[in-house]
């Protein structure tokens, strides 16, 4: 069999970039800046970098799987009509490109993004001083794209971490990464927002704008403030060109903590729910429902038992503000839920009819199995459950479908035992919550990616 190496920049997604060299412009001599002003020298961020940068490492990982040789060979209809028992596939190979953040020098923990390691069958961390080591993985969170690994190697640096919470706009910051693969780089800029939410379609969100420039590679690097502290795991940008235009996000280091010590004692996140689904408050569907507020989480469902039943929700609620922090949308309520510590009571602001209600919830451990009927009449008869954390590495995350009782509609929509659900009408579904989310908002049609024995598929439903 023959094999395919395919090399992608984490961050972006395998967009091209291209490396442009300039002639040499002459040195200037008028505006160049004095080496001191009053006997005083210039102020350099080269001392606080020295000391930072050991700390910050290059992630290179590599993925081996199977792909069929010709896309017609992995429908099953095909290969029995051609009578092809086996399908003929090769080896393929992906590189990927990161960096990481030492946090913890005696047991070489380092924290990074999951799209940096995602499927990867090896991991190889490169430290400045040139040494290599092998990392494993020990343990990766979907919901906030944070994942820990540990080498084993003496003599580390680690990076303290700040208490991301102070972090005020226009405070300055510092990005440093492998980007492109080039070798590490430091670019400085400011805090330009904080709380961004939002930027991806599920997941637990509340990420810090940077200008500073992040490019493909800087996946997993540290954003440090002007103290040589950890304030952020760089993770994303927005660009329309595929390069820095200014718009960088970070994952704040007091969540990345509060994940990484779950990760290290559990190897996975267990986050509390209240157990209800909630869409955004539209000016539609305020006027439909004689609403006066402009924003909110509309309460759609309260799953019997749950936490904010016991607390009193109502479908058709209102959530206005937790914890006396407004909220704007249903979003904003999952990041709440997402945030807090398991056991933790969250104060609700509810606006029901023209009353308005303060009442306390306490967030408990989610249901790890879901039965297909309270999603949907046409998944009656399946049940879906939490797949381990292992699973990540794998390539992708989703629910594990449990069981499909013989003759149910479940099985009479093509759903197996054993199959993993991926992503509903193309939004991704990592875990329960994201289940739930998407069919709150009562979808007409299905359109189900699966992954059965390995191979993806695509389920097409109606009513």
């Amino acid at each position: 069999m023959s094999a395919m190496l395919r090399i992608r920049r984490t961050g972006l997604s395998g967009l091209a970039c291209a490396l442009l060299v300039l002639a040499a412009a002459p040195a200037l001599t008028a505006g160049t800046l004095p080496e001191a002003v009053g006997g005083q020298p210039l102020p350099s961020l080269a001392p606080m970098l020295a000391r930072v940068s050991p700390a910050v490492v290059n992630i290179s990982s590599t993925s081996r799987h199977r792909v069929p040789i010709n896309p017609f060979f992995s429908d099953p209809f095909f290969r029995q009509f051609f009578g092809i028992p086996d399908v003929p596939s090769r080896e393929l190979v992906e590189q990927s490109l990161g960096s990481g953040v030492i946090v913890d020098a005696q047991h070489g923990y380092i924290l990074t993004n999951i799209h940096v390691i995602a499927g990867a069958t090896d991991i190889k961390v490169t430290l400045t001083d040139g040494r290599t080591f092998k990392a494993t993985v020990i343990g990766a969170d979907p919901q906030t794209d944070i994942a820990v690994i540990q080498i084993h190697a003496r003599n580390l640096t680690a990076l303290p971490l700040a208490d991301s919470s102070k972090l005020r706009v226009g405070d300055f910051v510092v990005a440093i990464g492998d980007p492109f693969g080039l070798g590490q780089s430091a670019t400085s800029g400011i805090i330009s927002g904080l709380q961004r939410q939002d930027l991806r379609r599920n997941g637990v969100q509340n990420y810090i704008q940077t200008d500073a420039s992040i490019n493909p590679g800087n996946s997993g690097g540290a954003l440090v403030n002007l103290a040589g502290q950890l304030v952020g795991i760089n993770s994303m940008i927005y660009s329309p060109s595929g390069a820095s235009a200014g718009l960088g996000f970070a994952i704040p280091s007091n969540l990345a903590a509060s994940v990484m010590k779950q990760l290290i004692e559990h190897g996975r996140v267990v986050r509390g729910s209240l157990g209800v689904e909630a869409q955004d408050l539209t000016p539609r569907v305020a006027a439909a429902l004689g609403i006066h507020a402009s924003q909110g989480a509309l309460i759609t469902e309260v799953i019997p038992g749950s936490p904010a039943a016991s607390a009193g929700l109502q479908p058709g609620d209102l959530v206005v503000s937790v914890d006396g922090k407004p909220v704007s949308d249903a979003q904003d309520l999952r990041n709440a839920q997402g945030l807090k510590p398991l056991g933790s009571t969250l104060q609700l602001g509810v606006e029901r009819g023209n009353r308005h209600l303060e009442i306390d919830a306490r967030l408990t451990a989610n249901a790890n199995v879901l039965q297909g009927a309270l999603l949907d009449p046409r998944l009656a008869g399946a049940s879906f459950v939490e797949l381990p954390p292992d699973n990540d590495d794998q390539g992708y995350a989703g629910v594990g479908i449990d069981s499909v009782a013989p003759g149910s509609r479940a099985a009479r929509n093509g759903l197996a035992a054993g199959d993993v659900l991926v992503g509903v009408n193309q939004v991704a579904t990592p875990d329960l919550d994201a289940l739930r989310r998407v069919f709150a908002m009562h979808p007409r049609r299905l359109q189900l990616a699966l992954v059965r024995d390995s191979q993806f598929l695509q389920l097409e439903i109606g009513y």
